[in-house]
């Protein structure tokens, strides 16, 4: 059996460090966040010198009990705590019973660009958590070499991101703050091809297809939910597409669209430059 709870009280000042957490400037203080959830904290746990603590329910410590083996395993403190400790911390409203304390793992935009790139996508002005962490699970699936999010763009750390990235915020580099110009610009002197993903682009994915332009070395520019690119954020692409609608749908949602235009450039890339794996790191 596994010891009674050590945290009693949310009052704890390890519990209250944790719970302020859910505030953008406390994470940005402290450069901490939280992963929630048994997959979220197996991910950090195996992403070197990433968890720093771990508050578990006594149940779920039993259920995950090899997840709370590789969190001590990785040098994480781990907190048995009642229910109500973890429900204090979490943000969810059904809590799964462990909730982690993990560093930031952005990644310098120039280390980005030192890897040589061949699939990338960057979020512009993407205001949504969830729509964020989606968009960064398909450019993982996709096989993607990194994410960027733009000045404007949502906080990765937000709880709402860490938890629709479903690991995969653990998986590839993210760079976060960067200007759109300045992602531009070195995208381009690294040799990436800028396709700016618009409903109104002058291009339609099939026919990059058919032009057998999408094998380059090439990076996605994602815009708002709402409005899309600005007509600025626009001119700087190599190439304005859009994802043809061929039935009678007004329109894809944000993470669809990136989805798709992310398989796209990578079957492409297979197909000019041999099978890229989409299971790397």
């Amino acid at each position: 059996m596994v010891a009674a709870p050590e945290l009693i009280s949310p009052k704890s000042p390890r519990v209250s460090a944790a719970r302020r957490l859910a505030k953008r400037n406390f994470r940005g203080k402290e450069r901490l966040f939280l992963a929630e959830g048994p997959q979220a904290v197996r991910e950090a746990a195996g992403h070197a010198e990433t968890l720093v603590e771990l508050f578990a329910t006594v149940d779920a410590a039993e259920r995950y009990a090899d997840i709370v083996g590789e969190a001590r395993a990785a040098g994480a403190r781990v907190h048995l705590a009642d229910e109500d400790v973890i429900a204090d911390i979490s943000t969810t409203v059904t809590p799964q019973g462990l909730v982690g304390v993990c560093r930031f793992l952005d990644t310098p935009f120039a280390d980005i660009l030192a890897a040589r790139p061949k699939l990338v996508a960057v979020l512009a002005h993407v205001r949504d958590p969830g729509n964020a962490g989606t968009v960064l699970r398909c450019a993982d699936a996709a096989g993607a070499e990194a994410v960027i999010l733009t000045d404007a763009s949502v906080d990765l750390y937000n709880p709402k991101c860490v938890r629709a990235s479903v690991g995969s915020l653990f998986h590839l580099p993210v760079a976060v703050g960067v200007p759109v110009e300045q992602a531009v610009r070195g995208l381009k002197e690294a040799g990436v091809r800028i396709l700016a993903a618009d409903g109104a682009g002058e291009d339609d994915l099939d026919t990059e297809l058919d032009r057998g332009t999408m094998g380059t070395p090439s990076a996605w520019v994602f815009g708002n939910e709402a409005w899309g690119l600005p007509e600025e954020t626009r001119a700087l692409a190599d190439a304005v597409v859009r994802v043809p609608i061929h039935g009678r749908a007004e329109s894809l949602n944000l993470a669809t669209a990136a989805a798709v235009c992310l398989y796209a450039s990578a079957r492409a890339q297979r197909a000019a430059g041999g099978c890229r794996s989409v299971t790397s790191s």
